[in-house]
């Protein structure tokens, strides 16, 4: 399976310890170059940058059109990490690409890529025993001060039939 990543996922998964999911379901993780800087350069010291800076599972991808790129960004109000991990997506073309940004998840739609957010990580990884304990992890994202609508959370437990956080 072909999953690109943009870099909010990296970030939330690596901040809650949970970055270890990605490869465990997808084996390899393709990103753009500006998602890696952003992360590893831009996001230097943050939890997160270091595991996925050494992440031999990560394959980092060069602009396909620069141009092309700054005229999407401009044109849809994204940054060029949510809009670089789209047209990979479709150059690839990927399966999946990971973004957690409801505006970025749009917009790939638009674009023919399906998409996943983090909570469906967490989710697919719960289905197939990867994490153990569904509540826990949802604590942990909360515990790393991660934004996250509780509802979507509360939602999605009541989904497997556990109790609200």
């Amino acid at each position: 399976m072909t999953v690109v990543s943009n870099s909010s996922p990296l970030i939330t998964l690596g901040r809650s310890g949970y970055l270890d999911l990605l490869p465990k379901l997808f084996g390899r993780i393709h990103v753009p170059t500006e998602v890696f800087i952003e992360v590893t350069v831009l996001g230097v010291g943050r939890p997160g940058s270091q595991a996925v800076r050494g992440a031999n599972w990560i394959e980092v991808h060069p602009a396909i059109n620069p141009s092309l790129l700054d005229s999407t960004c401009r044109q849809h109000s994204l940054g060029k990490g949510e809009v670089a991990t789209v047209l990979l997506s479709r150059a690839l073309p990927a399966d999946l690409a990971v973004i957690d940004e409801r505006s970025a998840r749009k917009f790939a739609r638009t674009q023919g890529v399906t998409v996943m957010g983090c909570l469906g990580i967490i989710e697919t990884s719960f289905r197939r025993g990867l994490v153990p304990d569904l509540r826990v992890a949802y604590q942990d994202l909360l515990n790393a001060n991660i934004r996250i609508d509780e509802g979507l959370l509360s939602a999605s437990l009541a989904s497997f039939g556990l109790p609200p956080l």
